[in-house]
């Protein structure tokens, strides 16, 4: 019985460190595509092998404290140049095709990304913005995401029972 213990331990460390981690959705930053209160799991090991793609849903160190997890969803790659303007998201000056959002969502511009003006995305970062748009803390107010922080993509919903499934990327089929 210790033996069985050890090594369902040991897999269980393997896969939680390495593999992929399980997070709790908290708050309404990424309503309605999370709701508060849902757990997510997240690979670990696909962004280590290629870089975020726009559209993918990250989890990642807060910019304004590592002791806490942010999800947002990947607007902007590097290259690109991200604009907010008349309540809505450009990126490289064509409107960002958002529908997995409400169409009444409006972005506003932030402290960071302000209203009208064009960021370029610099090499390993990315920029995230939460869906829920007038709830969210993200890139507009304190600007792009370096790699590093990056502690996965978010691929699979296991909680509630209703909600099971995998988290998908809307820009790939």
């Amino acid at each position: 019985m210790i033996e069985a213990f050890v090594v369902s331990a040991s897999v269980f460390v393997v896969v939680y460190l390495f593999l992929m981690q399980p997070h709790q959705v908290k708050g309404s930053s990424m309503f309605p595509t999370f709701e508060t209160g849902e757990y997510l799991l997240t690979d670990k090991v696909t962004l280590k092998r290629r870089e975020p793609l726009r559209g993918d849903v990250i989890v990642f160190k807060s910019p304004l404290d590592e002791n806490f997890d942010f999800i947002k969803r990947v607007i902007g790659i590097p290259g690109d140049t991200v604009m907010v303007k008349g309540g809505y998201v450009y990126v490289d000056g064509e409107l960002l095709d958002e529908s997995y959002l409400p169409s009444d969502y409006r972005t506003s511009a932030g402290q960071f990304l302000q209203e009208g003006v064009g960021y370029v995305v610099q090499e390993s970062s990315v920029m995230a913005f939460g869906d829920n748009r007038n709830h969210s803390s993200d890139s507009r107010e304190w600007g792009p995401v370096p790699y590093e922080n990056i502690v996965g993509r978010a691929f699979f919903r296991y909680w509630p029972s209703d909600s099971v499934g995998v988290v998908t990327n809307p820009n790939v089929n």
